[in-house]
């Protein structure tokens, strides 16, 4: 998930809510005074920015489908790295037995710090390649604009007017690693929050087969798509509400690649900020069992988080994806 930093941090956390309509309104301004490169290098700053210094995690829900796949996983963030647990397969919760290998999976983190040094390596390293693609964008790509939209409750912030540009490739670019080689087959649209200067979407095709390696590392086919979508799940902290993954290709030469995913973010609440790992894994348990119990009609869903009683609400709070 996407976290943030220090001086944007603080003017956003003012929120919208109390900042007067006139500031609002030259927040807008501005963006339209700023050329479309510029806008999306002012964006991703604040992307950068507020990824270094958040200090905020969040317990929130996750629900996957791939071509062979239907699942929902709970999903916090810790100190550590980032604890999942399964709580439904295809439609329905998990069988004593599959939640007590979910519990176990879990326990093999907390009971073999090397096991949880490797994920949390493993992590960081997903990030870091994350932000570089994210560093690229101004660069990468020559951007014009293409309208305007309003923001959602999953898409920036609601009410918010969002910037839609087009992107095509950039036939001066360079790209510097293997990472950023992709960008060089891309194009497509990404919105901007125009008050917040937030990146609210990202969606883009390739629009030829980029190789790796001269080709020899393998290949990303010619059609590919992916999507990102971030909201303000509360109190200007943005995170990953959808991400869709189609890709296909081939790497090694021999072996095919083939990824097909739908990622749905959703429920986010905030958890403390030096949770450890061994404590996000009780709170993943203790949070299971009272959906279970809720579901069975054992209880009211109603549910009491951090000291503070909560309503159930009629539906998921769609509000936020790693992450």
């Amino acid at each position: 998930m996407v976290h943030w930093f220090q001086s944007v941090a603080v003017m956003l956390a003012l929120g919208a809510s109390t900042l007067p309509t006139r500031l609002l309104a030259a927040a807008q301004d501005n963006a339209a005074q700023l050329s479309p490169v510029e806008l999306v290098r002012e964006a991703v700053n604040n992307e950068v920015a507020s990824n270094g210094s958040s200090g905020r995690h969040f317990m929130f829900k996750d629900a996957r489908k791939t071509a062979h796949l239907n699942q929902v996983k709970l999903v916090v963030e810790t100190q550590d790295a980032t604890a999942g647990m399964l709580i439904a397969n295809d439609g329905r919760p998990l069988s004593p037995e599959e939640r007590k290998q979910e519990e176990a999976r879990l326990a093999n983190y907390v009971q073999n710090p090397q096991e949880l040094s490797k994920k949390r390596k493993q992590e960081k390293e997903d990030a870091d390649h994350t932000m570089r693609i994210l560093k690229a964008l101004p660069d990468a790509f020559l951007y014009e604009p293409d309208g305007k939209e309003q923001g959602t409750a999953v898409v920036g912030h609601p009410g918010d007017e969002l910037v839609r540009l087009k992107f095509r490739p950039n036939p001066n670019y360079d790209p510097p690693t293997r990472t950023e080689q992709v960008l060089t087959g891309m194009q497509g649209h990404v919105l901007i929050d125009a008050t917040e200067k937030r990146l609210a979407e990202i969606n883009a095709t390739l629009v030829k087969e980029v190789g790796f390696g001269w080709g020899i590392l393998g290949h990303l086919d010619r059609g590919g798509r992916f999507l990102v979508e971030q909201a303000d799940v509360g109190e200007r902290n943005w995170e990953i509400t959808r991400m869709e993954l189609s890709l296909t290709g081939k790497i090694l030469l021999f072996k095919k690649l083939s990824i097909q995913s739908s990622d749905t973010f959703s429920d986010f609440h905030p958890v403390p900020s030096d949770l450890t790992f061994a404590q996000g894994v009780e709170l993943l348990k203790k949070e299971a069992s009272q959906a279970d119990a809720a579901a069975s009609g054992k209880v009211k869903p109603g549910r009491k988080r951090h000291g503070s009683e909560e309503k159930a609400e009629a539906e998921p709070k769609q509000v936020c994806c790693d992450r």
